[in-house]
């Protein structure tokens, strides 16, 4: 696997193991992150994001976290430092972490007080990635939400945001093909090379063959061989064998993102115990563990899939 950057193919997110008493469990980490930069086709990793309980780590586990993955994988894959800040100041300043720790890129979150009415203001959000990117010199992933959530960007916002030298990559996370659709429709009308990256992990082969050029996913923590050969057979225009993937983990998107949403990462915590690469699902509240039956039901999906020990 080439350690040059490039926004295309499957970069999963990392979940990030946890010991008994919450702290980063770091022989743990280094396992997961082997497995993922070891799988055939995967091109880069995504650490200190949402799959890696990002809103609850300090400034110095973030750069901890980033400092583990490079000494662990760096030489082998790019990495890509997730941006979560809610502050434009703060936003430029763990950007300038990720730099310092030789992330290969950024992945700025939008900030949650853009739920405020932020949509009728684009110059909020061409102002938050204008400070980052003259601040940083690193490539920016520009992660964006659904619409509903309040912290979406319009199409016509994210046209704009796109103008942005520095941003390199869209992580396309609609939630809603007709929203991803419209996402990947105005980016590449700009004309510029922004590379659209799937997250709509429950509608993944959809997104791909609309012509997403890859995918930023949490689920490929769990599923990055899967994603891989999703992604390859949809490039090659092979509709019948990725129906046939597709079909092979759609009881596993079922299990991880049920009602409650927010139990996802948890639940994919749990799938990586049941096979054997993290010792336990801790995470850290206010998020809580999932029942037993849910750990069930994700055992027969991994089965489904063809996913075992």
């Amino acid at each position: 696997m080439s350690n040059a950057l490039r926004f295309s193919g499957v970069m999963p997110a990392n979940l990030l193991p946890f010991t008994a008493d919450l702290e980063i469990d770091e022989p743990a980490y280094r396992r997961h992150l082997r497995w993922l930069a070891d799988t055939r086709g995967v091109t880069g990793l995504v650490v200190n994001g949402h799959a890696a309980e990002v809103s609850s780590l300090t400034r110095e586990e973030r750069t901890r976290a980033l400092a583990i993955a490079l000494d662990e994988v760096g030489g082998r894959c790019p990495l890509v430092a997730g941006v979560y800040s809610d502050s434009t100041r703060e936003a430029v300043d763990l950007a300038r972490d990720a730099k310092a720790g030789g992330a290969a890129g950024v992945l700025v979150f939008p900030p949650t007080v853009f739920m405020w009415g932020a949509q009728v203001k684009p110059d909020m959000a061409l102002r938050h990635f204008s400070e980052i990117a003259a601040s940083v010199d690193l490539p920016i992933v520009v992660f964006q939400y659904p619409l509903a959530s309040g912290i979406g960007y319009t199409p016509d916002t994210l046209a704009r945001i796109v103008q942005i030298p520095q941003v390199a990559a869209v992580k396309e996370w609609s939630n809603d093909i007709v929203g991803f659709e419209r996402s990947l429709r105005a980016v590449r009308e700009t004309g510029r090379p922004v590379a659209i990256l799937s997250a709509f992990t429950m509608s993944l082969m959809a997104s791909f063959l609309l012509g997403a050029d890859g995918a930023i996913s949490g689920m490929g923590s769990v599923t990055a061989d899967l994603q891989v050969e999703l992604f390859e057979a949809c490039a090659k225009g092979d509709v019948e064998g990725a129906r046939a993937i597709n079909d092979r983990v759609e009881p596993l998107v079922r299990a991880f993102y049920a009602p409650p949403f927010v139990d996802m990462h948890n639940r994919m915590k749990e799938a990586l115990v049941l096979l054997g690469r993290i010792p336990a699902a801790h995470v850290r509240p206010p998020l809580t563990p999932v029942p037993a039956a849910e750990r069930e039901t994700i055992r027969r999906a991994l089965a489904f899939a063809g996913l075992s020990r």
